[in-house]
């Protein structure tokens, strides 16, 4: 029995309430509250030292989430629609870089690799939309209304001071073609081009070959779209058109079969390469980066290159 419970049972009996006795419940009373102080000291002695960081405010002391820290995680990227992957491409949609003029299909080299860059980067097909952007406008300067733009549209340094580009998810030659029976259908050479009727759709790179490359006698024949320059050729209104070179092959297999791929142009130091456009300054660029990075370490980009632009070589041109 403690001494304070000692204390209690004789306080009832009135007997012995005799002013000595009061006296030593009075010394037991602060006995009992040393004892109290000195159990409180020890358990107090024994116990863990407090970390500081536990007396940190919740806010401080909570570890961010590993989404938080992650820039490309979905809920931090910068979206013209939150929770949707906006993708641009102008209208009509050519082959071989899209099927039956239908981006959404998944079907097409430049359709493929937008869908594998969404998936890469979180978004399921029902979260792509797409929207129509007209090629000369897609790279003109202001704000924009898709996340990216995928268009074959070729990286210069031009463009580059009004819109941003991805690193280039394909490397391309630009090729000539003609009909067989064309004057310019067995050249060989730069200079056997330079008497020809060229044509090309405007705002391209296909248009600043003939302009710089091959600077023809003529001023090359000036189109809206590349449908209009094939039926040009095909009316015999021009020579030939230079277009890039997995679309001569389309064009030659499948479009114009009486056409054929006259010669390609050999690449320039770096490549010519086709990139996803962004708005100047849209931070989304370096997550699409990482995407298009991780497809070409798997393979898949190669394999969607081989699915859709395979064919057969072409001759070079030479000077």
């Amino acid at each position: 029995m403690s001494a304070l419970s000692a204390r209690r049972a004789l306080l009832p009996v009135a007997a012995l309430a005799s002013a000595g006795l009061l006296l030593v419940g009075c010394a037991q009373q602060s006995t009992t509250s040393e004892t109290t102080a000195a159990s409180s000291a020890a358990a107090s002695s024994e116990a863990p030292a407090s970390d500081p960081a536990s007396s940190a405010p919740a806010s401080e002391s909570a570890a961010p989430s590993e989404s938080a820290l992650d820039e490309c995680s979905r809920e931090n990227l910068t979206l013209l629609t939150p929770g949707t992957l906006t993708i641009g491409t102008d209208s009509p949609a050519y082959p071989p870089y899209f099927v039956d003029d239908d981006p959404t299909n998944g079907q097409g080299f430049e359709s493929a690799v937008a869908y594998a860059v969404a998936e890469e980067m979180g978004f399921a097909p029902t979260e792509v939309t797409w929207t129509v952007v007209p090629f000369n406008s897609s790279y003109a300067p202001g704000d924009k209304a898709f996340d990216f733009d995928i268009n074959q549209i070729s990286i210069t340094p031009k463009r580059q001071k009004v819109v941003d580009f991805s690193e280039g998810y394909y490397t391309v030659n630009q090729a000539v073609v003609a009909l067989k029976d064309s004057p310019v259908a067995a050249a060989t050479t730069v200079g056997e081009l330079q008497a020809a009727k060229l044509g090309a759709q405007i705002g391209t790179t296909s248009l600043e070959y003939i302009t710089d490359v091959i600077q023809p006698a003529e001023q090359p024949y000036v189109y809206n779209d590349t449908n209009d320059a094939k039926s040009a050729l095909q009316n015999g209104q021009i020579d030939a058109i230079v277009v890039d070179l997995p679309t001569a092959f389309y064009i030659t297999a499948v479009e114009i079969p009486k056409g054929t791929i006259v010669g390609q142009f050999p690449a320039v130091a770096g490549g010519e390469q086709f990139g996803l456009l962004f708005a100047k300054g849209n931070p989304l660029v370096s997550c699409v980066n990482k995407a298009l990075a991780a497809l070409t370490e798997t393979g898949e980009l190669q394999a969607i290159q081989d699915e859709w632009l395979a064919g057969a070589t072409a001759p070079y041109f030479t000077e």
